[in-house]
């Protein structure tokens, strides 16, 4: 057995962190008289990959295509890793490290019971390895998908077995600098959906009956409109880079949803539509207003009232989430097709975890989706909900596009929405997702 002070070593060396590494030089002093053949065991145990082949459940790919002949549905899912600039909040960009040239990363979709078969290109213009650890499965990063060096690719498969919202990321470079990676952007969502479909929402009223107030008890169909909002914070040094410093302080730099900070509220053209004037805001922030902007340029999410919405939110940061939406009550909140509350006002996700809100907007207006969280509603993160029409502008249910990065592909009990191109990603990804929309 390794004593307390090489077990300290041994996470520093896979965890590669400033924090770690600080403690490793702390314990020196004990490994040179308790373990002095502390690296000799390490490599024993593989190094950093530490193979222990029983402690993960990998389905061999020559496996894939007999699970499929017996009924299995198979997904292939195709990442490439792209470094690129992309804009930020107030101009200006940042480094980002992305999954396919955009932030979030693409999101992934199945039915429990789906087989996964995803690879990764690391193309040989990558400065850097990658690697890729999926939340939606039950198998280890590391040996099962370790680091994919530059000018190399790798591919893996699993079962989604658990029904949910799942993050996946960058795994680092077999763990190292993992930090960098997934808050520079690599990072995305799984949704698996339950195998026999979503359970129709129960929504609590009042009513009167003979003069008196009773309980009015509302049945809406399990068939819903559909948005994804992931969470996530930025950590930059003035130049763009990434700021580990900043991220162990938890000085964030900007709070974004879907990559973007104030990347959900009105923009010029609704300015002019309501008060006749593009440069007449209508919010309090209107930093991507500018058509010009192209897949940047921010655009609200419309909403019907007296529809079923389900919102798939994922924490993909560092900071809790204390998800609250400004004037509504979210109805019921599922977590791994259990419920885990109804007629809540807000609801807590704590890093690496997401839940399903599922609401009805019963009056016309404007709702704002916050992270109850001052600090982060100031940052970024305020996304803006018009219900109905509330500014009298003639468009009825549905005509109103919502953008294409907060609409996740269609599943189970779906019902589709117009979309618009609206994304954290480089042009040349703009132009796919043009086409995959029929924009």
């Amino acid at each position: 057995m390794l004593s307390i002070a090489a077990v300290v070593a041994v996470a520093g060396i896979l965890f590669a962190s400033t924090y770690s590494q600080t403690q490793m030089t702390a314990s020196r002093m004990n490994l040179a008289t308790q373990d002095t053949d502390l690296i000799q065991k390490v490599r024993e145990m593989g190094g950093l990959e530490l193979q222990m082949p029983s402690a993960f459940a990998q389905i061999p790919l020559d496996q894939v295509d007999t699970m499929a002949s017996q009924g299995r549905h198979v997904v292939d899912v195709k990442l490439t890793a792209q470094s690129v600039d992309l804009p930020i909040m107030g101009g200006g960009k940042y480094h980002a490290m992305t999954f396919s040239g955009q932030v979030p990363a693409p999101t992934i979709r199945v039915t429990q019971g789906d087989i996964i078969r995803m690879t990764l290109d690391v193309p040989s213009t990558e400065p850097t390895p990658h690697g890729n650890d999926m939340h939606a499965s039950q198998m280890t990063a590391v040996p099962s998908f370790g680091a994919v060096k530059p000018g190399e690719s790798k591919t893996y498969a699993y079962i989604a077995e658990v029904p949910g919202t799942f993050k996946y990321h960058c795994s680092g470079v077999n763990v190292a600098a993992m930090d960098q990676h997934v808050l520079s952007g690599m990072y995305g969502l799984t949704i698996v959906d339950p195998l026999n479909g979503y359970n129709p929402l129960l929504v609590e009223k009042t009513k009167v009956e003979n003069g008196q107030v009773a309980l009015d008890k509302q049945r809406v169909s399990a068939d819903a409109k559909e948005f994804v909002l992931e969470y996530n914070q930025l950590y930059l040094n003035a130049d763009g880079s990434y700021d580990q410093t900043a991220m162990f302080l938890h000085n964030t730099t900007q709070t974004v949803v879907n990559g973007f900070a104030f990347g959900y509220v009105p923009n010029a053209d609704i300015n002019k539509l309501v008060k006749g004037d593009e440069k007449q805001n209508i919010f309090v922030a209107q930093p991507w207003n500018s058509a010009d902007l192209k897949q940047y340029q921010s655009h609200p999410l419309f909403v019907d009232t007296g529809v079923h919405y389900r919102i798939f939110v994922e924490n993909q940061g560092n900071m809790p989430v204390f998800f609250h939406i400004v004037g509504e009550i979210i109805d019921r909140v599922t977590q791994g097709n259990r419920i885990q509350a109804q007629g809540t006002e807000t609801w807590n996700i704590g890093g690496s975890q997401g839940a399903i809100m599922d609401v009805v907007f019963d009056n016309p207006g404007a709702y704002v989706a916050v992270n109850h969280d001052y600090a982060a509603i100031f940052t970024g993160a305020a996304t803006v909900f018009v219900a109905g029409d509330p500014f009298k502008l003639g468009y009825g249910p549905g005509d109103m596009p919502n953008p294409s990065d907060a609409v996740p592909p269609m599943g189970k009990n779906s019902i589709a929405q117009k979309e618009v191109v609206h994304c954290l990603c480089t042009d040349d990804r703009a132009a796919e997702i043009a086409k995959e929309i029929g924009g």
